[in-house]
Parts: C-alpha cells; structure tokens; sequence
C-alpha cells in the first residue's frame, strides 16, 4: 500500500517540480536580466564620460585650447562614474587593467605642448579606445540570452548593437576632433576615419533589425535634429579631404554638434535599458506569480491524491494490521505458551488442555475486511489449531519413547546387577588363572553395559536407585570411573590429592568421570594416554579432577556448545540432540543433578587436544581422615589447566551476561 501511493505522489510531485523549478528559473532569469541592465546603464554612463573626455583630449592635443575648461569638468564626472564601480568585481578589473595609467595619460597631455603631434594624438585615443572597449565588453547585456523572452531578448540585443553604434559616434567625434584641430589628415588618419564610420553603418543596421517601431523611431529623431545635420555636413567635408588638402573647419562647432548627437543616442540607450528593465520587472512578476499559484496547486493536488489513497487503503490496511495482530500474538504468546504447557502435561496420548487465552472468535477483530483476508484469519487460526495437534502427538510420543527406553534401561540394570553378581560368585569359585582372567574381562564389559544403562535412565530423566554409602577417597571414586571405560590400560592416573566424596554423590561423580575418560579416549590416538589429575583448590574452596588427552581437540565453536551442553542443566531434549553428543547432554545432567557449585568446562590442552575440568564445591566433600598432610605446591601442569578452567568459567560468565543483558 505504502507503493501503490507513493508512487503516484512521486510521479506528481516530479512533474510539478519539473514546472516549478522552470518558474524559478524564469524568475531566476528576470531579476538578473534587471540587475544586469541596471549595471549595464552605469557602465555605459562611465563609457559615455570617457568618450567625451578622449575626445576632448584629442582636440586638446590637436591645438584647441579653448577645450581645457570642459576637459576638467569632463575629467571629474569620470573620477565620479569610477568611484562608482568599485563595487563591481568584473568592471573594477577592467578599470584596473586599463585605466590605471589614466592619471599618467592626463599629467602628459597637460605638460604636453600644443600642436599637431599625431602619434600623441594617436596613442590617446588608442588608449581611451581600448578602455571603452573593454568596458563594452563586460557588460552583462553584451551576452545572448538564448532562453530569455524574445521581446526581452530582442531589447538587449538593441541596446548592445546600439552601444557599439555610439562609440562608433563618439570616437568619430573625437578623432575627427583632433583632425579639425590640426588642420587636415595625417598619415593613416583618414582610414581610420573611413572604417569608424563603417562599424557605426553596421551596427545602426544590426540595432534596426533588433528594435522596435518606437525605438526605430527614436533613433531616427536623434539623426534628424539640426545639430546631427550640422556633424553631417562636417563629416562629408571630411570625405573630401582624402587627398591629405587642408581642411578649415571649426573644431568646437563639430564637438557641440556631435555633442548634441553622442547624448541624444546616449538618451536613447537609457530609454531601452529603461525598456528592458520594465521588461524584466514584468517577467519577474509573472514568473512569482506562476511560482506561488504552481506550488500551491501542487500541495493541494498532492495532499488530495495522499488523502483519497489513504482513505482508499483504510478498507485493506485496518483489517490487515488486525491480521498481522493476530499471527504475532499466535507465534509469539499463544502458540509456545500452548506448546509448553502441553509438553509439560502429564496426560496420556497427548491430549489437547484447554487453552483459556484463546479469543472464541477469531475473526471478530477482522469485521469490516476483506472476504479474502478473513479466510486468511481462518486459515491461520486452523495452522494454530494443527500446531497445537501436533505438538500434543510429538509430546506424547517424547514421553513414550522416553517412558520406553526408562523401562529398557531398569529392565538392563536389573538384568546387568544379576549378571555381575553371578560374575562375582563364579570369581571367588574360579581357581584358573586364565579363566579367572576371562571372568575379570567379563565383568568389565558388564560393568560398562551397566553404565551405559545408567547413562540411558540419566538421559531420560530417570533417578537411577542407589544404595546409600560411605564417602569414598578421591583416588576411588577416579578408580572406580577408570573401571568402566574400554581401554582402561591407556588411563594414567596422576596425583590425586587427598579428598573425600560424600558417599550420596559418590556413584554420581565416578559416573561423570568415566563419561569424559571416555571422550578423552574416543577422540585421542591409540598409542596416547589420557591423564587424570586431582587437586584442592583453596582459592575457590573446591576439589578438582581434570580429564586431560592429546587428541584432535575440538573447534571454537563447537567447543562452546558443547560448553553450552554441559552447563545447561540438561535442558536439551535427548530426542532432539545430535546422538554423537549424548555423551555430554549425561554429563550435564548429572553435573545438574548433583547440585549447584558444580561445574564442567571444556578448554584446549597445553600442545593440542582437549581438557575437561570438573569442580566440586565442598558441600559434596567430607572430612579426610586422619591428619591431612599438607598439599604439596600446585605442579606447572596443573597450574595451567586452573587457569585455562577458570578464563573458560569467566568468558561463559561473560557471555551469559551479554545473554541477558540483550
């Protein structure tokens, strides 16, 4: 469900990101299309400053000194414009590229003489050129915006070819400035004139396809007034001296009637870029107002869609959440509550118990959903009512089996003590050596298929009857386990320091005991004995017997559940066991039966194979008899098989710990 209505919203939601993120980038687009014409119309107000100030500068140097007045007041309203661009990143870098020797260009044009020097002349206006050039070509306007509106496009477009077409005006006016003050053309002078007047034909040609009726026909205002007819005729006067002949004409007429000319196109350029910011102004408005109405047409679809889905969901999703409520309380509470009680029932045959937790109907809780989902409630309620059958047959048939292999294993019991007994007697009849000899090897395997029969009752569940006896040495009880184990001639019996095992737990310990001599031997090559040691240990007030072989050990991890198997008292089902490790669910069952304090570890032996360490609280000890010598220091090897038992006791705690902390 999560799916079905996301995805749609998703969907949604990418196609008004698409439209809303076009609207930002349209109002993005208008507000830095007004910025940059505002910028745009400050650097063409330093542009036109300069422009009057080279010109100026040329006629100065070309002998008009009736021009040095308006050159100072010229030369201020430069400083001015400049001042002001100190803001601007990209125009101040141009300022300091190309203007920063302007003070030296002024200092030598005022020390200068006057006259008719046409390289002073010259380099000028080169200089001056190259600056309003530059500061042509930073203006933001200067770039084509492809994806601007094409009214808005079309006005930047005007007013750019429209600056170029004034600074064609304007440094005519002062090139020609210079000519008229010095008298006639110098040298290369008239081509330049003759490419001057080409770029400002080419560019006025470029503005009208770009502008409008009303801008076309301001430009032609501006061409059209008497002053601009006056610089006509200048100019073609001006034609007519490319023979190099002398040309009388008065240089302050041509820079007043120009003058006129160059700030009426200047007025004109300001009346576009007021254009195109209006322009802008308007974009900027239309585009916050199709932002605002997209996104709140879009969070209102969305939550509409969300909220008619949701609703369209709640027939399924209550009902399901119902279900799912259902099925985690039957895996969790009540189906292995039941299954516990039922395995811990005593009736015969498995027989269901009554289970009071159940609802009476399961299905009430589900009213409202789906024919289908409550089918699945009855489907899952008939798996609850199925487990349960089963688990009461596996139940009956655990207590069967095991009531059948308790009975076997008296019945062998029973059968096996006769056997020993009549053992016994034939012994103490029997004077042959060799027979005796056969008769002893007969009771030996007796004695191992008695505790085999033992071990069977131990695993399941059953207190194998005991005669009551006397406490017993250490060293008999180890006797006595050494008994009844096959290959008995390979046990080697270390020093066992004197103790005594009460005599309840005697028949226990010595069982125990001959389960890991076993194991040791199993596991172990022929021709390597398994070490039995016995110690008192005083640190903890216990008695240790340690089961030692130099066999094929176990790995980490099986060597913790065996741990596991040892410590747990016997809580895994013989039945459900691996039948390769019975022999340790019997030695934790009867670690656990003789009570609290005992403990059976598993640890790896010092050069390969593996260590079983059994600890006796002193409840099961009694007194030794007799003065009790004193014990001798603990040798190396049994050193380290303590330490080993005690971090293996340690990381169990440890782990048990984190157990139950989780």
């Amino acid at each position: 469900m999560a799916v079905v209505i996301t995805v749609p919203i998703c969907l949604l939601l990418t196609v008004a990101g698409l439209a809303v993120h076009g609207r930002a980038e349209a109002l993005g687009d208008a507000r830095a299309t007004r910025s940059e014409v505002g910028l745009s119309l400050r650097i063409q107000a330093l542009v036109h400053q300069l422009q009057r100030e080279r010109g100026l500068t040329n006629g100065l140097l070309g002998g008009e000194g009736e021009f040095r007045p308006a050159l100072a007041a010229t030369r201020k309203r430069v400083d001015t414009a400049l001042r002001g661009m100190r803001s601007e990143g990209a125009v101040e870098a141009v300022v300091q590229r190309h203007l920063h020797r302007l003070g030296d260009i002024r200092a030598a044009v005022d020390q200068g003489s006057a006259g008719t020097d046409t390289a002073r002349r010259t380099a000028t206006l080169t200089f001056f050129t190259t600056a309003v050039d530059a500061l042509n070509a930073v203006d933001p306007v200067a770039e084509t915006r492809t994806g601007a509106d094409r009214r808005l496009r079309d006005t930047l477009a005007a007013l750019r070819e429209l600056a170029a077409a004034k600074e064609s005006v304007a440094l005519e006016r002062g090139f020609l400035n210079g000519v008229f003050a010095a008298g006639g053309f110098h040298g290369r002078e008239y081509l330049t004139f003759t490419e001057i007047r080409a770029t400002r034909v080419a560019a006025l040609d470029r503005y009208r396809q770009y502008a409008t009726a009303p801008q076309r026909a301001a430009l032609n205002k501006a061409f059209g007034t008497a002053q601009a007819q006056r610089a006509t005729a200048y100019e073609n006067r001006a034609e007519g001296a490319a023979d190099g002949s002398a040309l009388h004409a008065d240089a302050g007429a041509w820079w007043d009637a120009m003058t006129v000319l160059v700030d009426d196109l200047y007025a004109v350029q300001r009346s576009i870029g007021d254009d195109a910011r209006d322009r802008a102004d308007r974009l900027s408005h239309d585009a916050g107002i199709g932002l605002a109405a997209y996104l709140v047409a879009g969070t209102l679809i969305a939550a509409l869609v969300a909220g008619l889905a949701a609703f369209a969901s709640r027939s399924l999703t209550r009902p399901l959440g119902a279900l799912a409520k259902a099925a985690h309380d039957v895996a969790r509470h009540r189906l292995p509550a039941t299954v516990a009680r039922i395995q811990r029932s005593p009736q015969e045959h498995g027989e269901l118990p009554p289970t009071t937790d159940a609802p009476e109907n399961p299905d009430a809780r589900l009213l409202g959903g789906a024919a289908e989902i409550a089918e699945v409630a009855a489907s899952l309620h008939q798996v609850e009512d199925t487990a349960l059958q089963l688990a009461a047959q596996q139940a009956g048939l655990r207590r069967n089996t095991t009531e059948s292999l308790a009975n076997l294993g008296r019945r062998n019991q029973n059968l096996l003590r006769r056997q020993l007994g009549l053992i016994t007697r034939l012994e103490r009849q029997e004077l042959d050596p060799d027979a005796l000899a056969e008769l002893f090897e007969l009771d030996h395997l007796a004695t191992r298929m008695r505790r085999n029969a033992e071990s069977l009752l131990v695993l399941a569940g059953q207190n194998p009857p005991r005669p009551s006896a006397a406490p017993a040495d250490g060293l008999e009880v180890v006797q006595s386990a050494v008994a009844e184990v096959e290959h008995y001639r390979r046990v080697l019996i270390a020093t066992v320091e004197p103790v005594r095992v009460r005599g309840h737990a005697v028949a226990d310990v010595a069982h125990l005991l001959a389960e890991l001599i076993e194991n040791g031997l199993t596991f172990s090559p022929p021709n390597e004995p398994v070490e039995v040691h016995g110690w008192y240990d005083t640190e903890d007030d216990t008695y240790c017997f340690a089961v030692v072989d130099h066999g094929i050990g176990m790995s980490e991890a099986d060597k913790e559940r065996a741990n596991a198997r040892l410590c747990d008292g016997g809580e895994e089902a013989f039945l459900t066991a691996p039948t390769r490790f019975l022999g340790h669910l019997v030695v934790g069952r009867l670690a656990h039966r003789l009570g609290e304090g005992v403990q059976v570890h598993l640890f790896d032996t010092t050069g390969g194979g593996l260590s079983a360490l059994l600890a006796l609280p002193g409840r099961l000890l009694a007194p030794v008899e007799g003065p009790s010598p004193t014990p001798p220091p603990a040798r190396p090897a049994v050193s380290s098989l303590l330490n080993g038992f005690r971090a293996g006791v340690a990381r169990a705690e440890a782990r048990s710990t984190q157990g139950a902390s989780s």
